[in-house]
């Protein structure tokens, strides 16, 4: 499986990290705003900045990528500071619970996780081969989906009728951050390219700014970056349908626990009801899906996995959004967990395939700033239309589908030129003959 010293360490490092890193994640996709609803009773705005928290972190990606870029830190190290601020956020709205720092410190600590994403990816970009780095990513994701599903299983069970020791799970997820920290600190990785001479720009007789503060601000690179994006039409186009697909998920992601917990949609299930609806069955429907996902990753036509993923999100929009007893929630919330485990890879890898090597970090942060954005503004929206008598849950997610469908036809044109380009290739060798 692993070809070299960089890749076993990188992977060995990787799985031990997936562990915490599931951990992490439900409290970003279930604990967090069951929290806030229950034991706080958000409203709608609070609410919506609890489930957009990760978005922060990717919308400020650029700069943290630029930061460690000019800062000349490896990847690495500056992915486990971050997870060590998110493992100091989470101690201190246990010792204070109080609604203001819990939801400072939920931004903050997810915040902190999302903003490492660049990082990690350009980690593998260097690590792991390209035509495994699909595998080596489902595995790891396995194991943390695995976990992310016994973890989301247990802390329902105990805490179905004990919202209020809600403290010491924060600590659970403080500890995890913190072992996720040392598990990166330990992966090896180079510093960021700083610089880079193909994109034509550079001019060695004029007189360079080396302050740290004009390399952040002055330098260019990140204005560069956007102007390399929206000259690959390929790239651009991509990101418009991650745009509109992203903001439909981002909008129905936090529903699915308010339209759980809420007792406004009639359901008002337990906590181990929530948790088994949108941290379990999902994670087993991931789990089962994520090496079949990686292996389309690694062999199929992205556009052709992407527009897959397209509709089966949107059908698990439909099938859960428009269904009020335990069966039918329960398969909306497996085609979700089948969608997401695509997903996922897709989301952090996608790049690999398109940017060129040394520019990774650089695309994938743009990626990161706008799912950042929409992730920002997704909950925003869809929680104040709820306040609306007119909207229903069920119309909410018609409008989700109505943006993957959009982001679907955008893709279709691509797949004529890459089909033409594939029987080209397979003429050609014989015609030389």
């Amino acid at each position: 499986m692993v070809e070299n010293d960089l890749t076993e360490r990188t992977y060995y490092y990787e799985r031990w990290r997936a562990i915490f890193a599931g951990i992490i994640e439900t409290a970003g996709t279930t604990f967090l705003l069951l929290i806030a609803v229950r034991w706080f009773s958000a409203g709608a705005m609070t609410k919506a900045i609890v489930a957009g928290a990760g978005s922060l972190g990717l919308l400020i990606s650029p700069l943290v990528v630029t930061l460690v870029g000019v800062s000349r830190m490896t990847a690495a190290r500056a992915a486990a500071l971050l997870a060590a601020l998110g493992a100091v956020c989470f101690f201190v709205m246990a010792l204070v619970p109080v609604l203001p720092i819990f939801v400072v410190g939920s931004v903050l600590a997810m915040a902190a996780a999302s903003a490492s994403l660049p990082l990690l990816t350009q980690i593998y970009q260097e690590n792991y081969p390209g035509r495994i780095r699909g595998r080596l990513f489902s595995k790891a994701i396995m194991i943390r989906i695995a976990m992310a599903a016994v973890f989301s299983d247990l802390v329902g069970r105990l805490f179905s009728d004990q919202i209020a020791q809600f403290r010491w799970l924060l600590v659970i997820f403080g500890l995890a951050f913190a072992f996720s920290c040392i598990c990166l600190a330990r992966c090896p990785s180079r510093p960021l390219p700083i610089s880079d001479d193909s994109d034509g720009e550079r001019e060695p007789d004029r007189k360079r700014r080396t302050s740290f503060i004009s390399k952040v601000l002055g330098g260019g690179r990140s204005l560069r970056v956007w102007r390399w994006v929206y000259g690959d039409r390929v790239i651009r186009n991509l990101l418009i349908c991650w745009m509109l697909v992203g903001t439909a998920n981002l909008m129905m992601f936090p529903m699915r626990v308010e339209y759980l917990a809420n007792p406004r949609y009639g359901l008002a299930l337990s906590v181990s009801l929530i948790a088994l609806l949108t941290g379990v069955i999902p994670n087993v429907a991931r789990l089962t899906m994520s090496l079949v996902w990686g292996w389309l990753f690694d062999h199929i036509d992205f556009f052709v996995m992407r527009i897959m993923l397209n509709t089966s999100y949107a059908l698990g929009i439909l099938v859960f959004f428009m269904s009020h007893d335990l069966w039918s929630l329960a398969m909306g919330a497996v085609i979700y967990g089948v969608s997401n485990a695509g997903g996922d890879l897709a989301w952090g890898l996608w790049i690999t395939k398109f940017a060129p090597a040394s520019r990774v970090a650089d695309y994938m942060a743009v990626h990161s700033f706008l799912t950042g954005f929409r992730g920002v503004l997704a909950p925003l929206v869809a929680f104040n239309l709820l306040t609306h008598p007119a909207m229903s849950m069920p119309r909410l997610g018609l409008i989700g589908v109505g943006l993957i469908m959009l982001a679907s036809l955008i893709l279709v044109p691509e797949l004529r030129p890459r089909a033409a380009a594939r029987s080209t290739a397979a003429v050609v060798p014989e015609i030389s003959e």
